[in-house]
């Protein structure tokens, strides 16, 4: 793999705020609207702007419409300044940009597509789609994962009860008789001992650990990179998310070339937008080598993140001319794949954890009676 890419992270610096001249409002600072815009939203209103667009609705008409028809909150906020900077003459695309929150870069490239080929319906729809593909993937995970996390969540507050409050009462019965304790006993009474004695460490260490993480996933490249390394070498879910990664690109990348984006700058698109560290670094090595005049089927295989198959079909279309084509039935083949693996990983996923909380519930209670069984054979022998 080519050497690992650290993109910057620099911004350019925020202009300071404008001075309101006597008898006019200060201008609103664009793209700093408060508040979380849920993906949602932005798949629905690409929906409907595609279906007003392609009814010859006028682009400022349909926004209008759109905006006026959004309750209020940080993203009817941010489809007012989209509106007034489109009536005022800025192009969609740029209006989109000052919004990167709503709109990523891969989408108002999209849209600047659209608007200089004079397809902006057309990529509208297409992007609409993909957002819902992307949403229903998601809805889906999140359902599946409702029952396995209330199982894992009764299964800990069950087992830390038993551990905390249970076992010591039973630690007192041992000791009182001086009995010898099996070792899987004195295992579970060691454990129960520390978690009661030492449960600031219990409760600190794994928060300290999460906190950690989510700070390094937030602002360490490097670690972020070794994280969604590490993802893609686990076994189970490993596979699945690398087909997804793959889904994705060719998903983009395709749609981007389709609308007319040339391949470096849709490269560029495609390294930004995607926030796996792995795949940002390989779509950079794949750029660098296209930039020097090489195809792009080569440098995809020489990443070792696409399959055989995707190298081959690119290869393909690179030589007939049907590149785009020919990434988006990749797209679609993977995302059909993505979808049925997600099914049967759950479905592996759900059995498993009631047999790995079932091995906990059985461990506790035979350690529990073992001892149990020996007391009541000292009384009855008594």
């Amino acid at each position: 793999m080519a050497k690992k890419i650290q993109r910057s992270s620099a911004r350019p610096a925020a202009p300071g705020p404008a001075t309101a001249a006597p008898g006019e409002s200060a201008p609103r600072p664009a793209g700093r609207r408060r508040g979380r815009i849920r993906p949602r939203q932005v798949t629905d209103f690409t929906v409907q702007l595609a279906t007003l667009s392609e009814a010859g609705i006028p682009i400022v008409k349909a926004l209008t419409i759109l905006e006026g028809q959004m309750r209020p909150g940080p993203f009817k906020a941010v489809l007012q300044d989209v509106v007034e900077d489109v009536t005022s003459g800025t192009p969609l695309s740029e209006a989109l940009e000052k919004h990167p929150r709503a709109f990523d870069r891969l989408y108002a490239s999209m849209v600047r597509a659209g608007e200089a080929g004079g397809v902006l319906g057309t990529v509208l729809e297409r992007q609409a789609k993909y957002q819902e593909n992307v949403e229903t993937i998601k809805a889906k995970i999140r359902n599946a994962t409702i029952y396995p996390s209330v199982i894992v969540a009764v299964a800990v507050l069950v087992i830390a009860a038993v551990i905390v409050f249970i076992i010591p009462r039973f630690d007192e019965i041992f000791r009182s008789f001086n009995i010898a304790l099996p070792r899987m006993t004195q295992i579970l009474l060691d454990v129960s001992g520390f978690a009661v004695n030492q449960w600031y460490l219990v409760f600190g260490v794994p928060l300290a650990l999460g906190v950690a993480h989510v700070m390094g996933l937030r602002r360490s490249q490097p670690y972020r990179y070794r994280v969604h390394q590490v993802l893609l070498r686990t076994p189970l879910l490993g596979p699945l998310t690398s087909k997804a990664l793959i889904a994705a690109f060719t998903r983009n990348f395709g749609t981007l070339v389709q609308a007319g984006v040339p391949h470096l700058d849709a490269l560029s698109i495609v390294r930004d937008a995607t926030r796996n560290e792995v795949l940002a670094e390989g779509v950079e090595a794949i750029r660098r080598t296209v930039r020097e005049g090489e195809g792009i089927a080569r440098p995809m295989g020489e990443t070792r993140l696409f399959d055989d198959l995707v190298v081959n079909m690119v290869d393909v279309g690179e030589a007939t001319g049907e590149l785009d084509r020919m990434l988006l039935k990749v797209a679609d083949a993977y995302e059909v794949q993505v979808d049925r693996q997600i099914d049967g990983l759950f479905k592996v996923i759900e059995p498993a954890l009631l047999i790995v909380v079932a091995g906990f519930v059985g461990f506790i209670v035979v350690a529990l009676f073992l001892p149990l069984l020996e007391i009541m054979n000292t009384i009855g022998n008594a």
